[in-house]
């Protein structure tokens, strides 16, 4: 998910010839911008929000999997969790309320339960 909000935010870019990088106006025949235009900065914010619940996911499931997590519980949190954030960058993108909002939700959902999870494991191995 986040290599295509990546490379979206570069096409973004191309489209609107823009750079926040004076070594590269020239380099792609783009303008110099402070600020980044409205759906460039759009793409920026789905990019960073992306990350803010991707990283802790994947550091809870790796910590999941090395406290020997079994496997059904794994492939309910993880089907969900990626399958609520794929729909989250693209509402994010697509600009759709109440839809971003509603699978933000659901994707916080197996975020919390594998959270719990994981220290109920943790305690269970003392």
């Amino acid at each position: 998910m986040r290599p295509i909000i990546w490379a979206y935010s570069g096409a973004a870019r191309n489209k609107n010839k823009s750079t926040p990088n004076p070594e590269d106006t020239t380099r792609f025949n783009a303008s110099l911008a402070d600020v980044d235009l409205q759906e460039i900065a759009r793409v920026l914010r789905a990019h960073a929000n992306a990350q803010a619940s991707i990283v802790p996911f994947l550091a809870l499931g790796l910590v999941y999997v090395l406290a020997g997590g079994s496997l059904s519980p794994a492939v309910f949190y993880f089907s969900i969790f990626t399958v609520a954030r794929w729909l989250h960058s693209w509402a994010y993108l697509a600009g759709r309320q109440p839809l971003r909002t509603i699978s933000f939700v659901v994707a916080s959902m197996p975020l919390l339960a594998l959270m719990v999870h994981v220290v109920w494991l943790l305690l269970r191995g003392l």
